[in-house]
């Protein structure tokens, strides 16, 4: 398994390559601000062909990048149908105050953008993820799973020591508990998380640290694989 990855523009948003090997077709993750440049640096270096992006959510700093993107390679966009929305209307997900710093920027939906379901088994570029709708981010948020390689990309619901805000539209902190609750905490240990923001993590070291998986566990059903 390969997984590449950066921090794209001000908002530090991770985008990440994941293929089975190098010299492989690939599925990019989350391509945020300015990540065009990186995203091809990438698909050079590991010699890489992308056949799909997949979107954690609709927010400006994870899809910026997403169209011009999908258009160079000719590949779909995965977005939750909540999200899709933010695609061509990204000021939608910001409060409106902060909205008014996007006021300038117009972006679009790539030609080809499918949409993401619940518990969907997803066969691309020889792997298997697993979509799980995490809503409370956003109302469309969701995370991908490796269940084989016990890999999540969170997104923005789950960070090191963290989770993602709830105060912006579409948000709601009793949902996004709820979701920690049924898409995180019965992940085994081991589960490394790969977040929309910040470094790496497991589950088992932010079921041990995190205060909000604390909160949140008491909603929780049965852990698997521990």
């Amino acid at each position: 398994m390969l997984i590449a990855g950066f921090p794209a523009g001000a908002f530090q948003t991770n985008c990440y390559l994941v293929a089975p090997a190098a010299g492989e077709e690939c599925v990019i993750v989350d391509p945020g601000q300015d990540a065009v440049d990186g995203v091809d640096d990438l698909l050079r270096e590991h010699r890489l062909k992308p056949v799909a992006v997949l979107l954690t959510h609709g927010h400006l700093d994870h899809v910026w990048s997403v169209a011009p993107v999908c258009g160079a390679r000719d590949v779909p966009a995965w977005i939750h149908p909540e999200d899709r929305h933010l695609l061509s209307d990204p000021a939608a997900g910001w409060s409106p105050t902060s909205s008014q710093l996007f006021g300038g920027i117009t972006l679009s939906e790539p030609d080809d953008v499918r949409e993401l379901s619940d518990g969907a088994v997803m066969e691309l570029a020889g792997m298997e993820f697993v979509v799980d709708h995490t809503p409370g981010h956003t109302r469309g948020s969701v995370s991908f799973r490796l269940p084989p390689e016990e890999i999540m990309f969170s997104g923005d619901l789950l960070f090191a020591g963290s989770i993602g805000r709830s105060d912006l539209p579409g948000g709601d902190y009793p949902t996004i508990l709820r979701s920690l609750a049924a898409k995180c905490l019965p992940l085994p240990d081991e589960t490394v998380v790969l977040p929309g923001h910040g470094p790496q993590t497991t589950i088992g070291r932010e079921r041990a640290s995190n205060p909000y998986l604390k909160e949140a566990a008491p909603h929780a059903g049965p852990t698997r694989g521990i």
